[in-house]
Formats: structure tokens, C-alpha cells, sequence
């Protein structure tokens, strides 16, 4: 029994240092809360997650350590539009909901401009990588638009989620993108994002369909899910240009 108590204390300890919680502000003041995968070497290139609805920062539990490993320091985020999952509460949600304000997807829009302000300024001298999931795909591709500071864009199922900014907002605002950019999804959610992926001109665009049902958004990446070994070789695939030296 102890020795079994042992086991489980120091798993736990590996865990709980898997990464690094930190907050910081967005725009307005809301508190963002994020979980940090990173080392010392701020020349690594960086990458900061951006969940799903309903989700949090915790839909990269077991996603951010392998990027890690490959050579990337990693920021996961609670946006202000979400909820738990695998039992990480979003605590920016939490905060928003308490103070009245808006949980919209295109509310969050401040809070990953933080994000990236916060990432460039106190985490990463590297190349910055902007990754979304579902809702925060389509701005991940929106933003990287504006931002010159993005070496790279990997969106899992994006679509014009965005009602009250019309059904092609997210095709008209990624006709100038010259970055590498990598769009995967469910297979049958192929028809959500193809027009967007057509207006990217890009010579560095790829995206990744699996030849099963596969799963939205990045826990397309979670080991439960039977196809996630084709979506991580596609990933990898990608990824691998920017660790390049």
C-alpha cells in the first residue's frame, strides 16, 4: 500500500510540473489564465494554444508535452468563451461570467492579442506559432492576418462560426496570408473550411483529411481517439519547418 502511494505521489509530481500556471491580464483588465510549457531557451520556437467552445486550456494536457518534446516552448490559454474539460475549469470564463461581460467568440478576440502581446514580450524571442481548435481556429487565421509577428498558423476545424460578422468573414480577412498555414478537421467537416483554405494564398498552405471518421477540433489529437496517430503525423509533418535549422 505505501509503495503504491509512493507511485502515485510522485506521478503526481511529474504532472504537476509538466508546466507552469501563470496569469496576465487581456485588454480590459480580465484575468487570463494559462498553463506554460517552457524551458529557459526563449530562441525555441513558440506556440500557444487556443481551445475549443465549451473547453479550456486544459484540451492540451496531453498535447502540449509532445510538442514539447518536439522542441517547442508552449503556452496553453483559457479564453474567455469556454468551460472544464478533463477537469481544468476555465478560470477566465469563470471570471468573465462573474463580471457581466461578454463570452461571445469574437469577445475573446482581446484575450488572444494578450496573449501574443504577453508571449513576445515576456516568453518567446522565437518563431511564434498560433494554434486554434474549432471557434478559435477561424480567428487564429483572422488574427494571423493582422500580425506580422506569426511565422506559422495550424487550425483544427475552422469555419465562419461568426454570425454577426457575415458568412465569409473569415475567407475575406485570409487573402493576404503568405505564412505557412496547416487546416485539418473531421473528415465530413471538410466543406466548413475549403473555401477559406482556397482564399489562402500561401504556397506554404497543407491540410490534413483522415481516411476514418476522425474528430473535431485538436482532440483530434488525444490518444482515445482512434485515428490521432494520422493527425499527429500530419502535425509533425508541419511543424517539423520551424525547429528546422
Amino acid at each position: 500500500m505505501k509503495y503504491l502511494l509512493f507511485l502515485f505521489t510522485i506521478t503526481s509530481l511529474l504532472t504537476a510540473q509538466d508546466y507552469k500556471k501563470i496569469t496576465f491580464p487581456s485588454k480590459d483588465g480580465l484575468p487570463i489564465s494559462a498553463y506554460l510549457y517552457s524551458d529557459a531557451n526563449r530562441s525555441k520556437p513558440f506556440i500557444l494554444l487556443l481551445h475549443q467552445a465549451g473547453y479550456s486550456k486544459g484540451e492540451y494536457l496531453e498535447i502540449a508535452p509532445a510538442l514539447e518534446r518536439m522542441g517547442f516552448n508552449v503556452m496553453a490559454v483559457d479564453l474567455r468563451s469556454g468551460g472544464t474539460v478533463n477537469n481544468v475549469p476555465n478560470e477566465t470564463s469563470d471570471m468573465a461570467l462573474k463580471k457581466g461581460l461578454d463570452t461571445s467568440y469574437l469577445a475573446t478576440i482581446p484575450d488572444i492579442e494578450a496573449s501574443l502581446a504577453y508571449s513576445k514580450k515576456h516568453l518567446s524571442q522565437g518563431k511564434l506559432i498560433l494554434w486554434g481548435s474549432s471557434y478559435s481556429a477561424g480567428l487564429a487565421l483572422y488574427i494571423a492576418g493582422m500580425d506580422n509577428d506569426i511565422a506559422g498558423v495550424l487550425a483544427f476545424s475552422p469555419g465562419e462560426y461568426y454570425k454577426k460578422r457575415g458568412k465569409k468573414f473569415i475567407e475575406e480577412h485570409v487573402r493576404k496570408l503568405d505564412i505557412p498555414i496547416f487546416i485539418t478537421s473531421a473528415k465530413n467537416e471538410k466543406k466548413y473550411w475549403w473555401n477559406i483554405y482556397k482564399a489562402i494564398p500561401s504556397q506554404g498552405k497543407t491540410y490534413y483529411l483522415p481516411h476514418s471518421k476522425g474528430v473535431h477540433g485538436a482532440k483530434a489529437l488525444w490518444k482515445k481517439n482512434p485515428s490521432h496517430e494520422g493527425y499527429w503525423k500530419a502535425v509533425k509533418d508541419f511543424l517539423q519547418q520551424f525547429i528546422q535549422n
